[in-house]
């Protein structure tokens, strides 16, 4: 009889430990709740930077009112800060009440030549000229959100530094659409993830997509960017005798025809996904004429190195081969642009309790990933980093027929700007207080 009520009560105390325990883990967590209770109460400022920063935005390489912006900001709020970094970039250096790892948080700043058509109050009206022709200047491509919400981070962890365990790494890039050099690459080699040496680094990116849906994924995220350009050389002639001369229009028409079965028939993409595009053909001037050249520019998007190099091979053997089956020439020159961003496997891991709070049940999935480039790349090649997406179409329009990044009718919902502040904050303290990964 004793042993029985001794086991009923061993019962009776396990299932009540477990239920608190459960309790206990759903409890919420305070530092949580506080990043919320900020990021919210910061909404209007953020709104306001953002913006800002849309109504003026600058070219790659061009970014230094935004780059003021930025230094003056985190200045204002005590952060160590230095400018002129890689270009335009912008460091900042938080150092938190507690010792511990060092975590980097990226936004880029800089805008595209596109002439905005969306109907927004903030509607940009700068205009410049880029490559010989006169156009307009846009955030078409959200860099705006990603400069405002790390500034509002910023802010939120200095409000916070005495429960920051580690340092916090501010990455203000500039020129990130302007391949194959970019601003992160020059940033790295100004030493931008040095002194303090950065263990892991953040990237968030907006984009057309569900409201507030948060994505991530181990693995390739974002594709390798390769520049591609050739130039057929034949023979100019009369138009009305073609036989007397080697056409270059035509030979370059079955260049660029012969490159897609690359794609479609020369690679395996059961093992990844690989595009070669041709984005400009030009040659000739005049309707009767066959003229001595034609040039042709393009893009080659992989994710395996290994099929980005076989790519190449085939791409410039495809092209001389037929150039020279015409009695032409073919002149190939790819250019590497950036790598493929990876998301460090057990770091993604590691954050994705994190991401699936912050996005709230049913916002969060893994995601696919997109051949668009990024170099958030060169950032992640040097520390372990995780590269986050988030859908910003206003939840009133269809997000599946939304004008998509890089379109002068895209349109970013100012409500998104909040979610991306949670985020970045949320991915650097849980970092931080986990400890670096091993």
């Amino acid at each position: 009889m004793r042993a029985s009520l001794g086991h009923l009560v061993c019962v009776v105390f396990a299932i009540g430990f477990a239920h608190a325990a459960a309790a206990q883990s759903q409890s919420p967590d305070p530092v949580a709740a506080e990043i919320d209770r900020r990021a919210a109460a910061i909404a209007a400022k953020v709104t306001a930077w953002r913006h800002d920063i849309h109504r003026n935005p600058e070219l790659s390489g061009q970014e230094m009112r935004t780059a003021k912006l930025v230094a003056d900001h985190l200045k204002g709020l005590g952060i160590e800060v230095r400018t002129g970094v890689g270009g335009h970039g912008v460091v900042g250096v938080l150092r938190g009440g507690r010792p511990g790892p060092v975590v980097g948080l990226r936004a880029d700043m800089d805008a595209l030549p596109v002439v905005e058509l969306a109907d927004v109050a903030y509607k940009s009206a700068v205009r410049t000229v880029y490559n010989g022709v006169e156009t307009g200047v846009m955030h078409a491509c959200g860099h705006d959100m990603h400069t405002a919400i790390l500034m509002a981070t910023a802010e939120v962890l200095t409000a916070m530094k005495a429960q920051v365990p580690g340092t916090v790494v501010f990455l203000f890039q500039p020129a990130e659409e302007a391949p194959p050099t970019g601003g992160a690459g020059p940033m790295i080699a100004d030493g931008a993830m040095d002194n303090p040496k950065i263990d892991a680094v953040f990237g968030l990116h907006v984009g057309s997509g569900q409201f507030g849906m948060v994505s991530a994924r181990a693995g390739a995220t974002s594709a390798g960017t390769d520049q591609l350009r050739i130039i057929v050389r034949g023979k100019q002639t009369h138009g009305a005798f073609p036989s007397n001369g080697v056409d270059p229009i035509v030979v370059g028409s079955q260049i660029v025809l012969g490159l897609q079965t690359i794609v479609s028939r020369q690679i395996n993409l059961a093992t990844a996904p690989a595009v070669v595009t041709v984005g400009a053909f030009q040659g000739g001037l005049r309707e009767n004429i066959i003229p001595d050249t034609v040039w042709m520019i393009g893009t080659i998007r992989t994710y395996d190195e290994g099929m980005r190099v076989l790519i190449h091979e085939r791409v410039k053997r495809t092209a001389e081969n037929i150039a020279a089956s015409a009695g032409a020439t073919a002149e190939v020159t790819i250019t590497r642009g950036y790598d493929a961003t990876i998301n460090d496997t057990t770091l993604t891991q590691r954050m994705l309790p994190t991401l699936q709070r912050v996005a709230g049940a049913g916002k969060f999935q893994s995601g696919q990933p997109g051949l668009a480039g990024e170099d958030f790349s060169r950032f992640a090649s040097r520390a372990p980093g995780v590269f986050v997406s988030l859908g910003v179409t206003p939840p009133d329009r269809d997000w599946r027929t939304a004008p998509s990044n890089h379109s002068p009718l895209f349109v970013a919902d100012d409500n998104a700007l909040p979610i991306g502040v949670r985020i970045m904050t949320s991915l650097a303290l849980d970092y931080l207080r986990a400890g670096r990964v091993q």
